[in-house]
C-alpha cells in the first residue's frame, strides 16, 4: 500500500493553497478539533507499527496534529523529500478503516511532490526522528471530490501516523566524482556540483542496443525490481542533441516504481541492479524507449534513440 502515500503526496491538489506550519500541535488545531480529534491516539515506539485509537463518533471539521514522539534531527523543509513509514486510516462518520501501512515487509515510502495541504502543515518544520499524528478533514485533504482510487469519499477524514526517517534535498544529485565521463562512441557527460549534467552527443550514430555505463558507482544497496526509486535525471534526444526533459529544471526529484513497467523498458532494464548513489548513463534505442509511436509532445520520433543521465538518490520498499 506504499502507493497510498504517493497518492496523497503527488500534486493532486496543486491548485489548493497550502496552509502555514507551526511546531506546536495547539497552533495547528482549532478549538473544535480539540473536542473530538484530539481523542485520537497513537502509541508504540518509533519505527514500529503504532496502535491507533479512533473514537466511534464523527470527526471535527478542523485539522489536528500532534508530535507523538519528538525527534532530534534536522527540521523538514519544503525543499526536501521525506522518507518515512506511515499508517493511514479513513474516518467516515462513526466508523473507520485502515487504508494502508508501510510498516513491516513493505518498507518505508517517499513523500515526494506537492503534499495535500493538511499533511504538509503537519510535517513541514518537524524534526527527523519524530512521530507525527495528523487528523485531516476533507477540506485539507481531497476536498469534496474525495479520492476514489484509495477509497476516500469527499466527506471522509484522514488519520495519518508518520515516522520521519530521512530527508533528501530536492536540488541535490549523488555525491562523489565521476570515474568516467563516457565519451568516444558514447555521449560525454560533464557536471558541476548541484547542477544538471551537461550531455554532449557525438557525431556518430547511436548504438543499436541498450547501452548502460556507470559514471559514479554508489555505495548504497542494490536497486531491486518493484522498489520505489527516487532519481534526478536529464534526457536528451540523440538526433537533435537537445534536452527534452529534466527533473533538475523542475527542482523536484522523480519517483517511480522500477522494473515493473511504470517507465520505459530502458530504465527498467538499465537501473535495476545498479546501486543507490550511482550516476548512470543510458543510451536507449527506440525499441527500449517509446517505440514506433514515439512521443510527439516531447519531440521524440519513433526512430529516435534517447540519452539519459540518471542519479539514483534513494530506493525504498
Amino acid at each position: 500500500m506504499r502507493r497510498a502515500a504517493a497518492l496523497v503526496a503527488l500534486p493532486l491538489l496543486a491548485a489548493v493553497a497550502v496552509a502555514g506550519c507551526s511546531s506546536s500541535s495547539s497552533a495547528k488545531s482549532s478549538p473544535s478539533a480539540a473536542t473530538t480529534n484530539s481523542v485520537v491516539t497513537a502509541t508504540g515506539s518509533f519505527g514500529a507499527a503504532p496502535k491507533v485509537t479512533i473514537p466511534s463518533e464523527k470527526a471535527a471539521p478542523a485539522l489536528f496534529t500532534k508530535t507523538v514522539i519528538q525527534g532530534s534531527g534536522t527540521k523538514l523543509t519544503t525543499a526536501q523529500t521525506l522518507e518515512g513509514n506511515f499508517v493511514l486510516y479513513d474516518w467516515s462518520g462513526t466508523t473507520h478503516k485502515l487504508l494502508g501501512s508501510t510498516y513491516g515487509s513493505s518498507g518505508p515510502t517517499l513523500f515526494a511532490g506537492q503534499m495535500i495541504p493538511g499533511l504538509e502543515t503537519a510535517l513541514i518544520g518537524q524534526k527527523l526522528g519524530s512521530r507525527v499524528l495528523a487528523v485531516i478533514p476533507p477540506k485539507e485533504a481531497f476536498g469534496n471530490s474525495g479520492n476514489s482510487s484509495i477509497g476516500v469519499k469527499g466527506t471522509d477524514t484522514l488519520v495519518f501516523v508518520i515516522d520521519l526517517d530521512k530527508s533528501y534535498s530536492n536540488t541535490a544529485g549523488v555525491p562523489g566524482a565521476q570515474t568516467s565521463n563516457g565519451g568516444g562512441a558514447l555521449p560525454t557527460v560533464t557536471t558541476a556540483t548541484g547542477k544538471a549534467p551537461l550531455i554532449t552527443i557525438p557525431a556518430s550514430s547511436p548504438p543499436k542496443s541498450l547501452t548502460v555505463k556507470t559514471l559514479i558507482k554508489g555505495t548504497g544497496p542494490v536497486v531491486k525490481s518493484s522498489q520505489e526509486l527516487m532519481v534526478q535525471y536529464t534526457g536528451v534526444i540523440w538526433r537533435t542533441k537537445k534536452v527534452f526533459d529534466s527533473s533538475w529544471s523542475r527542482k523536484q526529484p522523480y519517483t517511480t516504481e522500477i522494473g515493473v513497467g511504470q517507465v520505459i523498458k530502458g530504465w527498467d532494464t538499465g537501473l535495476v541492479g545498479q546501486t543507490v548513489g550511482s550516476r548512470v548513463l543510458l543510451v536507449i534505442p527506440p525499441a527500449d524507449g517509446y517505440g514506433t509511436p514515439g512521443s510527439p509532445s516531447a519531440g521524440i520520433k519513433g526512430t529516435d534513440s534517447l540519452v539519459f543521465v540518471v542519479d539514483i538518490i534513494a530506493a525504498v520498499g
